[in-house]
């Protein structure tokens, strides 16, 4: 079995933390009914959530309201009908941590990668600290030559707190690498819902057919970007088309 998908890891929404920390004054039983929470929650995905997540788990749920925006320069706004279609960004520079994964699932391999990310997260560092959420998580796909089928390897990436940029922590983990990425000229497309294979595909897909043709924008890679944890109704994505240069 994988593990837990990318959106489920993040955290629970406040009614449903409050709810447990009431039931369970022992802190204890509040991390064991976490737990119990997040692998009922993993059952629906075909993926498991091990014991060894319990203090991650309760570390990411405690902080779940403070995250950290990751910046962009606005290029350009594209509406039609007063509605957004997509808009251009640029990115800065900056250090990532980033986890490759190779599953039978797109969704089985960034889960888990952010599985790693999030212990790296909570404390499995060099900095021996919880260091902060940031969003949008990142995946990063690459196709096969048919343009259309996701190929296994998939990188999930984490950028790092504002603090920790000049001087990042290193992970304990070797599967984690800090990679410095250059600055990126994207075009994203807001969509709601679940990450899945079937539901990327589907999005990018739309994005071809709303920006057409575009010798610009690269067809071997795509990204989508996450930015809300599943006690949200309405969850919160982005797909992301890379400027072939900036």
């Amino acid at each position: 079995m994988a593990l837990i998908s990318l959106e489920d890891l993040e955290g629970l929404d406040d009614e449903q933390l409050e709810d447990d920390i009431t039931d369970n004054p022992e802190p204890m039983e509040e991390d064991d009914r976490l737990l119990r929470h997040w692998q009922a929650v993993a059952s629906t995905h075909q993926v498991s959530v091990p014991p060894e997540m319990t203090g991650p788990i309760h570390e990411m749920t405690r902080n779940n309201q403070q995250k950290e925006q990751l910046s962009f320069t606005p290029v350009s706004r594209h509406e039609k009908m007063g509605e957004v279609q997509y808009e251009e960004r640029v990115y800065p520079a900056g250090n990532w941590a980033c986890v490759t994964r190779g599953e039978e699932l797109y969704e089985q391999s960034i889960s888990m990668a952010f599985m790693k990310l999030m212990r790296f997260i909570c404390k499995d560092n060099s900095a021996g600290r919880y260091l902060g959420m940031t969003v949008p998580v990142v995946s990063h796909i690459l196709m096969m030559e048919d343009g259309k089928t996701f190929q296994k390897d998939v990188q999930t990436a984490y950028f790092l707190p504002a603090e920790y940029q000049s001087n990042p922590p290193l992970p304990s983990d070797p599967d984690i690498t800090i990679v410095h990425q250059e600055p990126i000229r994207i075009v994203a497309r807001l969509f709601i819902g679940t990450t899945t294979e079937e539901t990327v595909t589907r999005q990018i897909e739309q994005l071809w057919e709303i920006v057409g043709v575009s010798d610009d924008l690269r067809r071997d890679s795509y990204m989508v970007a996450v930015y809300d944890n599943p006690g949200v109704p309405g969850r919160r994505n982005e797909i992301w088309f890379v400027r072939r240069q900036l």
